[in-house]
């Protein structure tokens, strides 16, 4: 099992950055009639992003009297999805890594533990993937949604050329921009994590052996040929009775130069 602690820091990272973020913008609208003036309209706004619940008091310049608006759009789900990944993938890490540290016997059992741990690597990479890329758009739209100038828009002093309308405050959206950043490292370190993973599966290795069958057929393929054969015995030409000479009694040699011995004895 491949070190889970760096998997468990990101994704800390990850949903402290987006799940703890709060943030505000201010406007300003400066009606004709100085009275009717508000210079600081502050709007605050918070995880999980509905905006369309963040509700705000403007002047319409006309009088004392205001109006009630609303932000726009509701972000919550790619937020909460994005946030709900991290938890998770925080709790699996920190699971897994106590498991492997004082259960390691129970992990390797079977191979259940290292099947079991490839299977949530690879989904969880899937999933930050997913839940990064959405958050992301809803980032985006976020941004869009809380710009000051696109807020103006919305008040209608604003919609007279007599009125002036100027935003204060933007907010600081760094942290959420933070937020995606670890979120794509998150997923290229459990993507990364796939393969230490995959080794411990034992599958890595096993593909590498050749079958038993193999081994057979090679070992007795090398055992039938020539340099295991009885050449050197009772069939081979170098051992074979006879040839390099048979003695019947003592001294009396048979086979080794049979006319040399026999004229010479004639000759005696």
């Amino acid at each position: 099992m491949a070190a889970k602690l760096p998997l468990e820091l990101f994704a800390i990272f990850a949903f402290a950055t987006c799940g703890g973020y709060s943030g505000g913008l201010r406007l300003s609208v400066d009606c004709a009639n100085k009275s009717e003036s508000d210079l600081n309209i502050d709007i605050a706004f918070a995880y999980p992003f509905r905006l369309h619940q963040v509700n705000f008091d403007a002047p319409t310049c006309e009088g004392k009297r205001r109006e009630k608006l609303s932000l726009i759009g509701d972000f919550s789900s790619s937020a909460e999805f994005f946030v709900t990944i991290a938890v998770f993938a925080f709790l699996y890490s920190l699971a897994a890594t106590v498991v492997y540290i004082f259960f390691q016997n129970k992990y390797r059992e079977n191979n259940r533990g290292p099947l079991i741990d490839f299977i949530v690597t690879v989904v969880f990479s899937f999933l930050w993937l997913v839940g990064s890329s959405a958050w992301a758009k809803g980032l985006s739209d976020v941004k869009i949604a809380t710009d000051p100038d696109e807020v103006l828009l919305l008040m209608s002093a604003c919609k007279q050329q007599s009125n002036k309308c100027l935003p204060v405050r933007s907010p600081v959206m760094s942290s959420l921009n933070t937020s995606v950043v670890f979120g794509f490292l998150n997923f290229i370190l459990w993507a990364g994590n796939i393969w230490f993973v995959f080794k411990e599966t034992g599958w890595h290795s096993s593909g590498q052996r050749h079958p038993p069958d193999t081994m057979e057929k090679q070992s007795s393929s090398y055992n039938q040929g020539g340099y295991n054969q009885d050449s050197y015995g009772p069939a081979g030409g170098y051992n074979q009775p006879g040839s390099y000479g048979q003695v019947g009694d003592y001294g009396q040699p048979q086979s080794y130069g049979q006319s040399g011995p026999t004229s010479f004895a004639n000759q005696i």
